[in-house]
């Protein structure tokens, strides 16, 4: 029941009405980081790694806590060219396969970054000055079978 509050309280709980069976599956992420950004000031969160199951039908992605797939955040998607991000160890930036997506619901605007690695979400509460951030690792499918799935 923890964990449904925390992922309520995360994502919004945004209740579908389609099923997983509508949408491809796109892959599993491990919660590896939560924080707090208040001003110039970053406040880790510390919480249980949770996993993430990633379902997109191609205009909108589906995030949901494994396990609770009825309490999932809807990303509409808008951008599907790619994610910027800075190269390691280099001050270039690059562009990796991914997309961006956004969630509008009762003041509070959610952004969504998916790669093949990783998953951001950012929550920005309509009437405060705190963000949050959640970073997320993808996972490898857990067997050959779900390997070579398509």
């Amino acid at each position: 029941m923890k964990l449904l509050l925390f992922i309520c309280l995360l994502s919004g709980c945004c209740l579908l009405a389609s099923r997983a069976e509508e949408s491809r599956h796109i892959g599993d992420f491990i919660l590896g980081s939560h924080f707090k950004l208040t001003g110039g000031k970053i406040t880790p969160i510390p919480i249980k790694p949770i996993k993430f199951r990633v379902y997109s039908d191609g205009i909108h992605v589906r995030v949901s806590a494994e396990g609770e797939e009825e309490a999932s955040t809807v990303f509409e998607i808008y951008r599907s060219d790619g994610i910027a991000r800075q190269r390691p160890g280099r001050g270039a930036l690059e562009v990796v396969p991914g997309l961006q997506g956004i969630n509008r619901n009762g003041g509070i605007v959610r952004h969504l970054r998916l790669t093949k690695d990783f998953l951001t979400m950012t929550t920005f509460p309509g009437v405060s000055d705190q963000t949050l951030v959640t970073h997320c690792k993808a996972l490898e499918p857990a067997t050959p079978a779900e390997k070579t799935a398509p």
